[in-house]
């Protein structure tokens, strides 16, 4: 049984709770290697003024039945539940209080791969409850700057092997994140965003 650390820092805005090393990095490892055997990767594209191009990362969507989503104008395949998926977000949920529907997967295979600035306000999400975010793999810095005309200035979140970041509301209905390029990465990182879709 996973005992997480329950040392947490509290950010008031973008209210946020992060839990560096919410588990220890063998586990964090372990959870690395299955998820990205188990799960069934695929990389997107969009159309941005009339041309075509692929996300840069990997990609997948893990869901109960009937909690389909759809972002940058995507309809995203509703995939099972992997084992280790399953474990990790019945951790989430006990640990928590809530019970997440869904899981967006992020792989970042190395330091170019990145998430521009965004917030998660799609109309499928229960905007009442926080989206839960692990990082397993290589430290990556999260960025958050406030929408216009909310007041805030922008800050940065490092997030290592094995961390735990809890986005609670209304950071997503005020707040954008992104994921900036960091070129002397060379490790990969895998990205679990747990949500609730609403149904």
């Amino acid at each position: 049984m996973i005992q997480p650390s329950e040392h947490f820092e509290e950010i008031k805005a973008p209210f946020l709770r992060h839990w560096p090393g919410w588990v220890d990095p063998a586990t964090a490892n372990s959870w690395f290697s299955e998820l990205e055997r188990e799960s069934p990767w695929k990389q997107e594209s969009i159309t941005l003024f009339g041309k075509s191009h692929l996300l840069p990362r990997l990609t997948c969507w893990m869901a109960d039945p009937g909690c389909g989503y759809r972002y940058s104008g995507l309809e995203n395949i509703v995939e099972p539940w992997s084992p280790t998926a399953q474990l990790i977000r019945n951790q989430i949920n006990q640990y928590t209080g809530w019970y997440f529907n869904s899981l967006l997967l992020n792989h970042y295979r190395n330091g170019k791969d990145a998430m521009g600035f965004h917030a998660d306000d799609e109309p499928e999400l229960d905007h009442q409850a926080p989206i839960a975010s692990l990082s397993l793999g290589a430290s990556r810095t999260l960025r958050f700057k406030p929408k216009r005309g909310v007041q805030g200035e922008s800050m940065s979140v490092e997030l290592g092997n094995g961390d735990l970041l809890l986005m609670d509301p209304p950071t997503q209905q005020e707040w954008l994140h992104g994921l900036p390029r960091r070129l002397r990465v060379t490790e990969p990182r895998l990205n679990l965003t747990f949500r609730v879709v609403s149904r």
